[in-house]
């Protein structure tokens, strides 16, 4: 089909979907995800990009160390604890694919890792001529023999689960199997699973999801397994598992409206599901012996005490589903703290907290005694970051790890809900951080809200204003960005001389659902006011002037610095553009973006009166004089369409603006699927920093 008669047809598809407003584009023929002409523009744009940044000096010794660092035996094995077995997935120069391995915890925490081989992916892929990419296990406790494992092809989200027998180390023929779809399954017993996937005819919802879900038994063919429960098309998903409060089973019908709501049941055989009458945009954590754990998004009043947004709670599950609402708090922020994503675990005994303070991480203890929740804190370095790592809820042993921007990540083990702490693990400094330094600064955005920001300095660093810097920002989906340490930004960029700034800017988890709620839908703007201030501040502080300053971020961070390309682009001497979305009329329409709407707006309505003044592919000018740009995607994300990138890119160069432009063929959202993708991407694009910011 040629170009022009798809972007026939799917413009009057677009016309039909868009009565807000028409909008003509000359593009949509790069919507067709594999189509021959489509691929071979792509082919054309690589080959153009390629040839000059493959070429340039700082390339090949900086892809070189990645490669180093990616495959090091030194890395941290991270452990996924399972019963008294470690699980790990590790990939390394023989592995490149990776291997699924384990050891037992007393040799894990001994530091005695000799690993037992349970699936080799490259033996696998080369057995079966797939490009397989490892996305995950689900194994059947307490035994954890029969798992569920889940493959993708060249990294896609879409995955092939067939089930494994990790004693015989061998997929069990005739076990349970599902074709390649965004498929959800839970173990219910080993002979019965709740399943949602696309079983055909309006089974999955506009954004790509299972809408059905079934009650699946071993030898019954998938398309006679009984459907459970069914949400709206308009739905983001559905799913029904089976969770576990100690050895007691639970299964719960969970149906998602939107990205940012779900509306939750207890299941029951004879389909009369008792609603869990929680506010809808609440996170239900699940139960810890007996209690229910909540997470407000918004204030809620069930009954004549208010509890404020981001309060974590808890009650009796039995007592609230007969009424009662007299919840404990477990834990309030204040103005300057919050929950992270991922901040709230438990072991047999205690639930365990992970808390953010001004963008740096605190670990607790809670312990219900007597009715009251009692903390004790874990004591932990400061100033960096926490991330809770591994638990399992029939023993009191978790995981977490310790890191910062020049401090490499050490992995803890916390005996006895965290009596005791003992550092097992830690990476070996990748990078000379000697003479570097870390700062926290505040810049003031349009409307007076402080803004915090990490700043990196390297060695030998002076405000003079020409220092080459490079600001990541991300500003979406309450997802905090905090210290980490990453041996690429140290050895591509610190190392060289580069200062690194880490944004915090709204539309981020930094300080809860508040400053995620203040850049949503029509106060968008705000997230992108706020990456403005702190690159208005550096330059006024003199750290850095325009010429010298990149900014770079990936997905909803590529729309972001698609914005900042757009709106400002006289502050930017390099814009890095990744697997972005950009086209915020069609957003919607393609792919998972449906799903997305609670987070920007519905464009097919008025709401794009406001989401058009931001929206970079409809915003570009072809007066503007932007700098050279590089925008990076992959033909196999299919979360974010790689037309959004494509497109863009098209109607710029069409108005003779110069940019790069690398699509990898493989390696889904992430943009890579292996260690050597991974380690070309990134010398692709710190090389291209350091060719447009370099004062040399």
């Amino acid at each position: 089909m040629n170009k022009k008669l798809v972007g026939i047809l799917l413009l009057a598809a677009l016309s039909a979907c868009s009565p807000a407003e028409k909008v003509e584009d000359p593009y949509l023929w790069l919507e067709d995800v594999e189509g021959e002409e489509a691929l071979a523009w792509v082919e054309e744009q690589n080959k153009d990009s390629l040839g000059y940044l493959e070429a340039l000096p700082t390339f090949q010794p900086i892809y070189d160390r990645n490669l180093e660092i990616y495959d090091s035996e030194e890395r941290i094995a991270s452990p996924g604890l399972l019963g008294d077995t470690i699980y790990n997935y590790w990939r390394d120069a023989t592995n490149k694919r990776g291997v699924w391995r384990r050891t037992t915890l007393e040799n894990y925490v001994s530091g005695d890792l000799e690993w037992d081989v349970v699936l080799d992916l490259d033996a696998l892929a080369e057995d079966e001529d797939e490009d397989w990419v490892w996305k995950g296990s689900s194994c059947l406790r307490p035994e954890y023999v029969k798992c569920l494992l889940r493959l993708s092809r060249g990294g896609a989200d879409a995955v092939v689960v067939r089930e494994f027998d990790s004693e015989t180390k061998a997929f069990i023929d005739d076990g349970f199997f599902v074709a390649e779809a965004k498929s959800q399954m839970s173990w219910i017993d080993e002979d019965t699973i709740f399943i949602g996937s696309d079983f055909g005819d309006d089974t999955v919802t506009d954004s790509g999801y299972a809408r059905t879900s079934r009650l699946w038994t071993r030898g019954v063919p998938l398309a006679e397994a009984k459907e459970v429960f069914a949400g709206e098309q308009a739905d983001v998903a559905v799913t029904v598992y089976r969770a576990w409060d100690g050895d007691e089973p639970y299964d719960v019908l969970h149906r998602t409206p939107t990205f940012f709501t779900a509306i939750r049941y207890m299941y029951a055989e004879d389909g009369i599901h008792q609603k869990i009458e929680i506010p809808d945009d609440a996170s239900f954590h699940g139960l810890m012996n007996g209690q229910m754990i909540v997470e407000l998004k918004s204030d809620w009043q069930p009954a004549d005490t208010n509890y404020a947004q981001g309060t974590l709670m808890s009650i009796d599950f039995d007592t609230f589903m007969d009424g009662g609402r007299d919840f404990k708090i477990i834990y309030m922020p204040t103005e300057r703290s919050a929950i992270p994503r991922g901040g709230v675990a438990w072991t047999r005994d205690y639930l365990i907290l992970n808390q953010l303070e001004d963008v740096t991480s605190k670990l607790s203890r809670y312990e219900l005694v007597d009715g009251e929740w009692l903390r004790t804190e874990i004591q932990t370095e400061t100033l960096g970051n926490i991330s809770l790592v591994s638990a399992a809820e029939d023993s009191n042993v978790f995981f977490f790890s310790y890191e910062g921007f020049l401090r490499p990540d050490t992995l803890y083990v916390a005996n006895d809900g965290g009596d005791s702490v003992e550092p097992l693990f830690a990476l070996p400094s990748f990078f000379d951080a000697e003479g570097m330094s870390v700062e926290q600064h505040f810049a003031t955005s349009k409307d007076g809200t402080k803004i915090p920001y990490f700043l990196v300095l390297p060695d030998g660093f002076e405000l003079d204003a020409d220092t080459p810097t490079l600001i990541y920002g991300y500003g979406g989906f309450q997802i905090s960005r905090t210290p980490s340490y990453s041996a690429t930004v140290g050895h591509a960029w610190l190392a060289r001389g580069g200062a690194y700034v880490v944004a915090n800017i709204r539309g981020g988890g930094e300080y809860g659902p508040r400053w995620h709620h203040a850049a949503l839908k029509e106060h968008r703007q705000r997230a992108y006011d706020d990456m403005v201030a702190v690159a208005e501040d550096l330059i006024a502080r003199d750290v850095t002037s325009a010429e010298h300053l990149g900014v770079r971020g990936g997905s909803n961070g590529g729309l972001l610095t698609g914005v900042m390309l757009t709106q400002r682009p006289d502050l930017w001497g390099a814009v890095v553009v990744q697997v972005p979305l950009l086209d915020m009329k069609r957003f919607n329409h393609l792919l998972a973006g449906a799903s997305w709407m609670d987070e920007y707006g519905d464009p097919d309505t008025d709401d794009w009166s406001y989401i058009k003044e931001y929206s970079p592919y409809h915003n570009i000018n072809a007066d503007a004089d932007y700098p050279k740009a590089f925008f990076t995607t992959s033909t196999r994300d299919d979360r974010v369409h790689p037309a959004h990138a494509r497109k863009m890119v098209a109607r710029m160069k069409e108005m003779d603006h110069d940019l790069y432009y690398y699509e990898n063929t493989v390696g889904g959202h992430a943009g890579a699927s292996d260690n050597t993708q991974a380690a070309r991407l990134q010398s692709l694009i710190y090389s291209y920093l350091w060719d447009q910011l370099s004062t040399k």
